[in-house]
């Protein structure tokens, strides 16, 4: 069974249509708005093997914020519709990723509860014109609309460029770890017996 998810959501700021696949080859469709977002999102696709396509439609006009940060929330709820029941899955993720100078830590788990750590000082309060500080608001949206556990730590690094590049394909690769099927598993992996 395909694990995917369509997903649309229209406020007063911002009108977005994703599409997500788990199981996919990594293409990826992506109109934002925002040039290095789309970048970032991406590299997300192509590294984690998801096929993903998003559509923002934003107040950009005002800045940046609104359509980064809904899209976090519509991307999460699409990972946690996508999961599933999460039966068969490994749940917890994790990668340790170079980019150039900068190296960075994420892990995940898939446990459906939120929870959210960022460590991360990134030297300029720009790349581009995307501004830095909302690689934290988006992943936070991400976390809790997924329902998952999301650690994030820069370890080290000072182009910032690449020091949010090596976030992006570190959760990529956390991520798919993390929803990949272990074959000695025929329930969850919970002592509860169930993943919320």
């Amino acid at each position: 069974m395909e694990r995917s998810a369509s997903i649309s959501r229209r406020t007063k700021e911002t009108d977005i249509s994703l599409t997500f696949n788990l199981d996919g080859s990594g293409k990826s469709q992506i109109e934002t708005g925002i040039g290095f977002f789309d970048h970032m999102l991406e590299g997300f696709a192509r590294h984690g093997f998801f096929d993903l396509a998003v559509t923002v439609n934003g107040d950009l006009h005002v800045d940046c914020h609104h359509s980064v940060e809904d899209a976090g929330i519509v991307l999460g709820t699409a990972i946690r519709q996508a999961a599933g029941d999460k039966t068969g899955i490994r749940r917890y993720g994790s990668c340790i990723l170079p980019m150039d100078d900068a190296l960075a830590l994420c892990a995940v788990d898939l446990c459906g509860r939120p929870y959210f750590a960022f460590d991360c000082q990134f030297q300029t309060p720009k790349a581009g014109d995307f501004d830095a500080e909302l690689v934290r608001e988006f992943f936070y949206a991400v976390s809790y609309s997924a329902g998952m556990n999301l650690h994030i730590k820069m370890l080290s690094g000072f182009n910032t460029h690449h020091m949010i590049e090596a976030i992006f394909k570190a959760f990529a690769k956390a991520l798919d770890q993390a929803v990949s099927k272990e074959e000695r598993l025929t329930d969850v992996l919970s002592t509860k017996g169930s993943l919320g």
